[in-house]
């Protein structure tokens, strides 16, 4: 955690999270750790098929941060370093799983950077959910296997509920 003397340090956890992995989770959880408060932020990608819109992304979301006391979820709207600004965070954080990931974020970060001045941190994902994604959670269950050992039991209700089953 941050030095009990030193200046709050805000976080943002920016995503789609459609839905919430635990792999999301895990990196939510270790920012939480290291930041005074953990911002995630609820992004909309006009280039992504949604299986949840924004309000169900959030309520999901909250639900499944409750148990953490410094982490709190909010709607992006527009660019993120605006959102960072408008929110006094002073980092952004980010989870990397492959090579390919640390390319992307990489160029975000470094642009992110460029407009706005702030920094952003990389977490490596962790060993057992850090080959996931959200995406290939949603083929799995669209496909109708069983995708709850990669989420938690109010998404994964959620997850069935969407499909109708």
């Amino acid at each position: 955690m941050i030095n009990a003397d030193s200046a709050p340090v805000r976080a943002v956890c920016p995503g789609s999270f459609d839905p919430i992995t635990r792999g999301h989770l895990d990196i939510i959880e270790r920012a939480a750790a290291v930041f005074s408060e953990v911002i995630v932020a609820v992004g909309r990608n006009t280039t992504k098929n949604y299986m949840f819109e924004a309000d169900e992304r959030l309520v999901l979301i909250a639900e499944s941060v409750a148990q953490m006391a410094n982490v709190r979820v909010a709607l992006i709207e527009g660019l993120l370093v605006d959102f960072c600004a408008a929110h006094n965070a002073n980092v952004i954080v980010k989870g990397v799983r492959f090579g390919s990931d640390f390319d992307y974020e990489l160029q975000m970060a470094q642009l992110n950077r460029q407009l706005s001045g702030i920094e952003t941190v990389l977490l490596p994902a962790g060993r057992e959910f850090g080959t996931i994604s959200s995406s290939m959670l949603r083929e799995v269950a669209y496909n109708g296997a069983d995708i709850s050992p990669f989420v938690t039991d109010a998404v994964n209700r959620a997850v069935l509920a969407k499909l109708n089953r």
